[in-house]
């Protein structure tokens, strides 16, 4: 379940990052869990360099409408502009730099619950259920007005006016537009970059997401749309949660559902599955839900493994995908601090479904909220022992060698030594003193 791959372990001794044990390797080192001063250096050589997730198109789909985001502590809009293009800044007035969204547009992501009509709504008698689907922050009414000075912006950013200020006070509107953020999109999710000039050198989204297009191509993920949102408060470091998802040495004691539904999972700890070619599920299923089975048709265009098996990509450094043949589940990472992120999780369905009046996604939503509580129990559990003195790093055993890559990944954006454990000295119980 990742956007790369790792390298096996081998043999030899590369202290302090690989036992004397062929098959282990050293995590991260605990500052990288723990230490507020090493997420600020993710802030700048990750969150804020690279491509992250913001949401989904379809949260933004009438001009004006617009996302205010919360990007590992900088505040960004993500706009619908009057072209239909959609355009992202900083929210920041070039004035005096005040907010331009209000606090309550500002609020973090939060859980959408289901809304019911009336029965009197409904000509028919039916209960209608409507999907609980995200919708913008808010609407920009023609413009984006500063609250303070009342300066206006065009939805691009471009400055349309500001008060008392012309030709004679030598104002040039142009050198006073909103500072830019790089905006894209892939397969339905949008996606910022906040430092533009890198994405201008020609680090370009599609360059970061690699091959992972190419892999999920026959899934129709863009035209899927939102029934349900789940925001979870997960006390701990966004990458503990990467790992997690990464391996499934786990599953066997921690998802017993999970389990009976696909009974690889079990088998060696995960380390023998095939995620390119998907996962094969028990005899008589195909989907993630308790009962391994939907009244929900198939997306169109999948190959016949697809129909019936299970993938998962990483898109690194905050999207993490799910793939069933009849939805799909992403999860957005947003770090708030070293040991809590919020996790946004989405149930994207085809429209043909959501269309349906016997439409109900609570199979594969109460099926995947029982296996997400009981991953970021566990997450929460290994965050807060890394809190021990004791603890210096963690190991990663031969089926885990995916969560390995979680050291390539950041080395390689914050330099070797962001990587490097404290070996020190063994004790007499065969770990460090």
């Amino acid at each position: 379940m990742t956007a790369g791959r790792s390298e096996s372990a081998t043999t030899e001794l590369d202290a302090p990052n690989r036992m004397p044990i062929a098959a282990f390797e050293a995590s991260l080192p605990r500052a990288a869990y723990v230490d507020p001063a090493y997420l600020d250096r993710e802030r700048d050589g990750i969150f804020w360099s690279e491509w992250v997730v913001a949401g989904r198109v379809e949260q933004v789909a009438e001009p004006g409408d617009f996302l205010a985001l919360d990007v590992a502590g900088e505040q960004v809009i993500v706009v619908r502009n009057r072209s239909g293009e959609i355009s992202a800044h900083y929210d920041v007035c070039r004035h005096r730099g005040s907010r331009l969204t209000t606090a309550d547009q500002r609020a973090d992501p939060a859980t959408v619950d289901p809304a019911y009509l009336d029965e009197t709504d409904d000509p028919s008698g039916n209960l209608v259920r409507q999907p609980g689907a995200p919708g913008p922050s808010g609407r920009f009414k023609g413009v984006i007005r500063c609250p303070y000075h009342s300066w206006c912006y065009e939805l691009d950013g471009s400055v349309r006016n500001a008060p008392f200020l012309g030709e004679s006070d030598a104002f040039e509107p142009a050198a006073f537009g909103l500072y830019p953020v790089a905006v894209d999109a892939w397969a339905g999710w949008l996606f910022v970059n906040l430092s533009p000039e890198r994405v201008a050198a020609g680090y370009t989204l599609a360059a970061q997401l690699g091959e992972i297009p190419a892999r999920i191509a026959r899934y129709p993920l863009a035209d899927l749309r939102t029934a349900r949102r789940i925001v979870y408060d997960v006390r701990a470091n966004w990458k503990v949660i990467v790992e997690n998802y990464n391996e499934c040495y786990h599953c066997s004691g921690v998802h017993p559902e999970l389990c009976r539904i696909v009974p690889a999972f079990r088998e060696k700890g995960g380390g023998s599955l095939d995620w390119d070619a998907g996962v094969p599920q028990a005899e008589g299923t195909f989907t993630f839900t308790l009962t391994g089975r939907s009244d929900r048709a198939p997306f169109p265009g999948l190959d016949a493994d697809e129909q019936v098996r299970h993938k998962g990509e990483l898109s690194y450094p905050n999207l993490m995908i799910s793939l069933s043949s009849d939805h799909v589940a992403s999860f957005m990472l947003v770090p708030k601090a070293p040991d809590r992120t919020l996790v946004v999780v989405d149930w994207l369905f085809h429209p043909d479904e959501i269309a349906k009046p016997t439409f109900d996604p609570s199979d594969a939503v109460e099926f995947w909220d029982l296996v997400n509580r009981q991953d970021w129990a566990v997450c929460e559990g290994v965050q807060s022992g890394m809190t021990s003195r004791r603890f210096r790093f963690g190991w990663y055993a031969p089926m885990e060698d995916l969560s390995l890559d979680i050291r390539r990944y950041v080395g390689e954006r914050l330099g070797p030594e962001a990587v490097e454990v404290d070996a020190g000295p063994r004790d007499g119980h065969g770990g460090r003193a």
